[in-house]
């Protein structure tokens, strides 16, 4: 049975009034006293509370799947943006065997064997399809090592369905609504790779086309745009018809609707790639200064429940934007006090959840401002259950839940090995 909620640990502005301690000094002391009643001086030494979704984590081998007091190693693979199916692939001599894992009943399909090694890239957003690779790649990390070709397989629970030769260098990064289609970068030059292009390859003939702009026009030739610098994260829309992913470091980049209009662009080191699966255009969505300007893994971004807002957080400089899903536009920013360590987010309907080093902090979508904060374990991930009730937070070796609206600590788990959380799997 989950223990009942800990004494509320969120630690509101008005508390503070009438002190000076400032927030670093509070968290650190926070965070000696906070850890220490809660899992002594030894952070791994967590209980083994029953998680009350199912929840996808990573950790150095791979993806895990918990369930309850259950813990199922489910290896190198890749997930639905839902977590609800997990795709995993293994060696099975010089071939690969492939199976397919439903996050919330445990529940495996059969083994199929894919002919070669293969690496699973991507995923289609119901769960039907599956790219592969001959290497492990991604579109969100390092750029890949130079090649003239790339091969690429699409398979399903069933086994192949498709080989692919692609001429260049690309990385698979998500396919159309429909499965007609496959979105990959395409780097730029093959051999040598310094910047990469979204391109839209037909499945049908294994040809790569330009993408359409927002007015559903086929983008020029010469108003392509080549990127250069780090994907840092991807935020699928509730729909699942729009992928959201934050680019920082843009140096001398133009975007399509500026190579096109002939403007010369403006000096932006941040944006949010805007890709339609649906309806197949790209839009890009400046972010102000200083966005871009710090360390990439000091970027975050959530959105909301009902995908109308989306949110992106720069902890590095303090900075946070409102985007308009369907205006596309930033209405507004804020800034937050700054702190140097890598950042996640979560999004309910009433606040931000910003979780980076040794504190979370919760932003009032409202006012956009902090109102209230808390010390913790060095933070890993942070994401929300289904219903926005708990708020998970992945720790050195350990994942611990709490109530979203108090803080209290609802209970943990020992994960040996966590990198990281996917997320709680969402229901059907």
């Amino acid at each position: 049975m989950a223990r009942e909620p800990s004494a509320p640990r969120w630690c509101h502005p008005d508390m503070m009034a009438n002190t000076t301690i400032s927030r670093r000094t509070l968290l650190t002391v926070l965070a000696g006293a906070g850890a220490a009643a809660l899992t002594g001086c030894d952070p791994t030494a967590a209980s083994a509370d029953p998680v009350p979704d199912p929840l996808l984590v990573t950790d150095d081998g791979g993806l895990t799947l918990l369930r309850g007091t259950d813990r199922q190693t489910l290896g190198a693979g890749v997930a639905t943006a839902d977590g609800r199916l997990v795709y995993t692939a293994v060696a099975d001599g010089a071939d690969t065997a492939l199976r397919r894992v439903d996050a919330a009943s445990g529940n495996a399909s059969e083994r199929v064997r894919l002919p070669g090694r293969w690496v699973p890239q991507t995923v289609s957003t119901d769960g039907t399809r599956l790219a592969l690779t001959t290497e492990a790649l991604s579109a969100t990390g390092d750029r890949p090592a130079g090649r003239d070709e790339t091969l690429v397989l699409i398979a399903d629970s069933g086994g192949v369905r498709q080989r692919l030769r692609l001429p260049g260098n690309v990385v698979p990064e998500a396919f159309t609504h429909d499965l007609t289609g496959l979105f990959v970068l395409e780097w730029l030059p093959p051999a040598a790779p310094d910047r990469y292009r979204v391109r839209l390859v037909d499945l049908a003939t294994g040809i790569a086309g330009r993408l359409l702009t927002r007015t559903k026009e086929v983008v020029p030739e010469e108003a392509e745009e080549e990127m250069r610098g780090d994907g840092r994260q991807a935020v699928l829309a509730p729909n699942h018809t729009v992928l959201y992913t934050l680019y920082t470091h843009q140096p001398d980049h133009r975007h399509t609707r500026d190579r096109i209009s002939g403007r010369p662009g403006s000096d932006v080191h941040a944006f949010v790639h805007t890709l339609h699966l649906e309806q197949r255009w790209a839009y890009c969505v400046d972010l102000p200064h200083p966005f871009g300007e710090g360390a990439a893994e000091g970027h975050t971004m959530a959105l909301t429940p009902d995908g109308s807002r989306l949110y992106v957080a720069d902890v590095g400089s303090g900075a946070v934007a409102e985007i308009s899903t369907e205006e596309l536009t930033v209405r507004r920013t804020a800034t937050l006090a700054a702190d140097r360590a890598p950042a996640f987010a979560a999004a309910s309907t009433k606040r931000l959840y910003l979780g980076s080093g040794t504190g979370v902090r919760a932003v009032d979508l409202t006012g956009l401002t902090v109102t209230a904060e808390q010390a913790t374990d060095p933070v890993t991930g942070l994401a929300l259950s289904p219903d926005g009730s708990r708020l998970y937070l992945g720790h050195r070796a350990v994942v611990s839940w709490q109530d979203a609206d108090s803080g209290g600590e609802l209970g943990r788990v020992g994960v040996p090995g966590l990198a990281g959380l996917h997320g709680p799997a969402r229901p059907v």
